[in-house]
């Protein structure tokens, strides 16, 4: 990257271990040092991209899809799946249909997964629960509430740890959206926002090569990845190299099917058209 421009590109960084594998490979290359990165959850980074405090970084596919306007998404690079995700799920004291006037408390880290979780309850299970926001914590969620969605790495040690030990039913919201449209979901896209587009267009593809680079080279060395995020993380490698291969790190055509099958679905009641337009960096468009 061009280390003779003025400034850094301000890019922001999701600290869960589902991207763990887009950033790992970055300090290999010796990319950070040409970035400015602001680690925070998805709802803060997705809230400074769209405000201006950052350029470039990773945005919910809800908030993307609200403010697609103002944002291109970098091609082939998300966060998502194409079946079981692992990290966003759905723990019940009850089967999911028996759900219909029961609370069921939302962890307050990502729009779009509490948004999925709702519309899979509505329209899969045809239940309407009484839903309120809390901090992502299981065993205070499920004092006050029936059942509770988690993503992130509350949601693994949930699943994982907690709820087998508590006799808690689990559901991974990706393999219900599979199991429900065929396709995969995409939970968080990159993104750029137009203005630095237009101003930085060549540092914008360097950063997005970069992150292409550290994400296949991720991949290429994930047990050596595993192994090390497993140094501080309360899970064995096995079971990282199992989760980041599980992962959908692709933004491709069926991805997009995903994204256009949801905003179909969602977008009306969320605050976006069911057609948007997903602007794609190099001029590709997903609508």
């Amino acid at each position: 990257m061009d280390t003779s421009r003025r400034t850094r590109p301000r890019v922001g960084h999701i600290q869960f271990l589902n991207c763990l594998p887009l950033y790992w490979g970055l300090a290999r290359t010796g990319t950070l040092l040409d970035l400015e990165l602001t680690k925070d959850t998805p709802e803060r980074l997705s809230e400074q991209l769209v405000e201006g405090s950052l350029d470039i970084g990773p945005i919910t596919l809800v908030e993307y899809l609200r403010h697609a306007d103002r944002l291109v998404a970098f091609p082939d690079l998300a966060v998502g799946c194409d079946g079981p995700v692992m990290s966003c799920v759905i723990v019940s004291q009850l089967p999911l249909e028996r759900l219909d006037g029961a609370r069921v408390a939302l962890g307050s880290t990502s729009r779009t997964s509490v948004r999925l979780a709702q519309l899979l309850l509505a329209e899969r299970y045809g239940v309407a629960p009484d839903y309120y926001t809390c901090p992502p914590d299981l065993g205070l969620m499920m004092q006050e509430a029936e059942a509770a969605v988690l993503i992130g790495d509350a949601a693994l040690r949930a699943s994982l740890h907690d709820a087998p030990r508590l006799g808690l039913q689990v559901h991974d919201l990706g393999l219900m959206w599979k199991e429900w449209t065929g396709l995969p979901f995409v939970f968080a896209v990159w993104a750029v926002r137009r203005d630095y587009l237009e101003r930085e267009p060549a540092v914008v593809r360097k950063v997005h090569e970069a992150f292409l680079a550290s994400r296949d080279l991720s991949l290429e060395e994930v047990g050596k990845v595993a192994e090390q995020a497993a140094r501080w993380e309360a899970f064995d490698a096995e079971l990282l190299e199992r989760y980041f291969t599980t992962l959908d790190f692709r933004f491709g055509p069926d991805q997009l099917a995903g994204v256009r099958e949801f905003a179909r679905r969602t977008g009306p009641t969320t605050g976006f058209p069911a057609d948007v337009r997903v602007d794609l960096l190099g001029g590709g468009e997903g609508d």
